[in-house]
């Protein structure tokens, strides 16, 4: 079938399923296609190309296609005017500074080159000299005046790129006032990006849902909505929120983010029909932010270790990756690399825990964060027994942790983390791995009474310390927690996937489809049910 093609008649229903990323690192997006493709669905999943090249492959029975996506500078046109009185003699930003640059530094090659031909050559006379050396004197002096204009034009794209002012949030403030809900389109227009891109494709598709994952695809996807039923076509959206976008932590230098970003979940919030979430802390704060008046439908971050393509025989085996025998006390952390991630706690831990290692399984090993923990390994001379991995598909990922003695949850507070069960959380217990976890609310409080780990107070390295030498110490006691009727068997991705096509079919029900054309209604009322 061609992807453009409407959904054909052995399918319940085409989805289109939206994400702001590459789709290989999100776990989440790519078993909930695979599952939903499972289910009879016709799934062509839209996510974000890492370059200008558009990409397609299959996760099972669905489809993926990767769109170039172009981004918009930071400051949206702002970074395009000149700053004529505060830099006059800044290059204009066109990209004739980074022109100039490589112009300037050919040059100096080029009479590099010339000088070591005439000594080679032995034309190199005293004319030769002077007149190379002048052109030498010359290109230093065009080299240092198209320096300073370059920097005139970074100290000038600082000043506008940095929001966290007075003017800054003064510019906020005002928007927010006078638009409300529509203050995003003034704060963020990177927003847009991904609307141009993927709205067209989507209108396309002529899909029977939307699937929109997380809050910058909530309004791609509820503008879709609207223009199907413009034209007479009914189309479901689902949301599905990873995270509590107001429990975020405010990006530096960009105050403005986080308030436009909740302007435009607030204004597409109503068009769902159909809003699920990661857990039942974050369901309820939603519900309650928004006045839902059902419950979000909880769908945990589980592992599906049944997710494995034909052919694909390998078995990872971390300790190998890390060269370290049976025997060494291992501890593990899989996920994105942050400061607020809390990694630095198991380097400044490693000294007083005798021959242990730590193996970081992260999606950049050579990120700057990665740098500095190297770093501060280096400083405390622990640098040989911490190890950086890369990331393995998702299929892999309770395999390869398996090999590690402990799983480490070391995250800073922050009203986000408070409310949930991570990704890993699940996959450390699939691993069947004691958890040492800082104490978040919903992780703390499942740690303890499952009783499958140790609770520390996050950022506290000491206290960190303790935790890790209680689980090694009786490692045994830790594991048994897992052999609890019923535990692991709920959080496995195969009963989540059962809830997400409850859903799928309380906003689709299988005989909707069949009817397209009686699926009408008002192109500007926003959705009538947000269960």
């Amino acid at each position: 079938m061609a992807i453009d093609d409407v959904a054909g008649a052995g399918h319940r229903g085409r989805v289109v399923m939206l994400v702001d990323n590459g789709v290989k690192g999100d776990s989440r997006v790519q078993k909930t296609a695979r599952s939903a493709a499972e289910a009879g669905w016709d799934v062509i999943l839209l996510g974000r190309s890492s370059n200008a090249s558009p990409h397609t492959w299959s996760l099972g029975a669905a489809q993926v296609r990767l769109l170039p996506v172009p981004r918009t500078p930071n400051v949206g046109a702002r970074a395009c005017r000149r700053r004529l009185l505060r830099s006059p003699l800044a290059y204009p930003p066109t990209g004739i500074a980074e022109c100039r640059v490589r112009q300037v530094g050919a040059w100096k090659a080029d009479i590099t080159i010339r000088r070591a031909v005439g000594i080679a050559e032995g034309t190199h006379s005293g004319a030769r000299r002077a007149l190379l050396g002048a052109e030498t004197r010359l290109a230093r002096i065009a080299g240092r005046w198209v320096a300073y204009r370059q920097g005139q034009l970074i100290r000038a794209q600082t000043r506008l790129a940095d929001f966290d002012t007075p003017k800054g949030r003064l510019y906020t403030a005002f928007w927010l006032r006078l638009l409300g809900d529509r203050a995003w389109r003034m704060l963020e227009p990177r927003l847009w990006d991904f609307e141009l891109t993927y709205g067209p494709v989507i209108d396309k598709l002529k899909p029977d849902l939307i699937h929109a994952n997380d809050f910058a695809m909530l309004g791609v996807g509820a503008r879709a909505k609207i223009r199907a039923r413009a034209k007479g076509r009914s189309v479901k959206l689902v949301w599905d929120a990873h995270e509590y976008l107001a429990g975020l932590l405010p990006r530096r230098n960009d105050h403005r983010w986080l308030p436009a970003n909740l302007s435009a979940e607030r204004e597409y919030v109503p068009y769902a029909d159909a809003t699920i979430t990661v857990s039942t802390g974050l369901a309820e704060l939603l519900q309650q932010q928004y006045q839902l008046p059902q419950l979000p439908a909880v769908v945990l971050n589980a592992p599906a270790q049944d997710h494995v393509p034909p052919g694909d025989h390998e078995v990872p085996d971390l300790r190998a990756r890390c060269r370290v025998g049976p025997d060494t006390p291992l501890l593990v952390y899989s996920g994105a690399a942050a400061a607020q991630r809390g990694l630095r706690v198991m380097v400044e831990a490693l000294p007083e825990l005798d021959g242990a290692h730590v193996a970081f399984v992260v999606s950049n090993r050579t990120s700057p964060f990665i740098a500095t923990l190297r770093q501060r390994a280096g400083e405390l001379g622990v640098a040989d027994r911490v190890h950086v991995l890369s990331y393995v598909p998702h299929w892999h990922v309770v395999r390869l942790l398996s090999g590690a003695d402990v799983g480490v949850i070391p995250i800073h507070h922050c009203a986000n983390h408070e409310i949930a069960l991570i990704t890993k959380y699940f996959e450390y217990s699939h691993a069947r791995l004691p958890i040492v976890v800082s104490d978040m609310r919903v992780m703390a409080e499942t740690t303890r009474q499952t009783g499958n780990g140790e609770v520390f107070r996050a950022e506290d390295v000491a206290d960190f310390t303790r935790a890790v030498r209680a689980v090694l110490a009786d490692p045994a006691r830790y594991r048994a927690a897992y052999d609890r009727p019923g535990l692991l068997e709920n959080w496995t991705w195969q009963a989540q996937a059962r809830v997400l096509d409850e859903v799928y079919e309380r906003v689709v029900p299988r005989d909707a489809t069949a009817a397209p054309a009686a699926r009408t209604g008002r192109a500007d009322a926003p959705a009538q049910s947000l269960a």
